[in-house]
């Protein structure tokens, strides 16, 4: 089956949303990454602020990963596949595989990885797997499309202050 086309269209509007539920996370305590799912007509289907403090300090609470489980629980993979991801940041191995593993069909990401753990440094909260996420998706048996990293400076300023003691 070919790959579905996407609308590109409204890219930046939906990452920008990812930004804002990053800065919510933030905000309540959380490490500050953010997710929107959006369906093949541009509608918002789900978000995911990171979950590390809110799920007991779970190191695999990523934002990502935990839309991911919870798109996967409600939608079918043939959906999933007309879907997009937009995420504050680039999506580390574990991440790509959750949205591998769910299907969707589609991300979108601020932040690279590098960036993130050149910032963060090696925070033992965020040990940062730089591993960049078309490596993950190209091992893979369908085929995830990739857009990234756009307005990656906007996105890298939700770590700005966080990372430090």
């Amino acid at each position: 089956m070919p790959p579905h086309t996407f609308d590109e269209s409204r890219d930046e509007e939906f990452l920008r949303a990812a930004f804002a539920v990053a800065a919510k996370a933030r905000d309540g305590g959380d490490h500050p990454f953010g997710s929107v799912l959006i369906g093949p007509e541009g509608e918002l289907l789900m978000e995911q602020g990171n979950a590390y403090t809110s799920e007991g300090c779970d190191m695999t609470a990523h934002a990502e990963r935990v839309l991911c489980s919870r798109a996967s629980k409600t939608y079918a993979i043939d959906f999933l596949n007309k879907c997009t991801l937009y995420t504050s940041a680039e999506p580390c191995a574990m991440c790509a595989g959750a949205m591998y593993w769910a299907g969707i069909g589609r991300v979108v990401f601020g932040q690279t990885e590098a960036d993130l753990k050149a910032r963060t440094g090696d925070h033992p909260e965020n040990p940062t797997l730089d591993l960049p996420c078309h490596i993950v998706f190209a091992a893979g048996q369908r085929q995830v499309v990739i857009k990234g990293p756009l307005l990656e400076e906007e996105a890298a300023k939700l770590q700005d202050g966080f990372w430090q003691a």
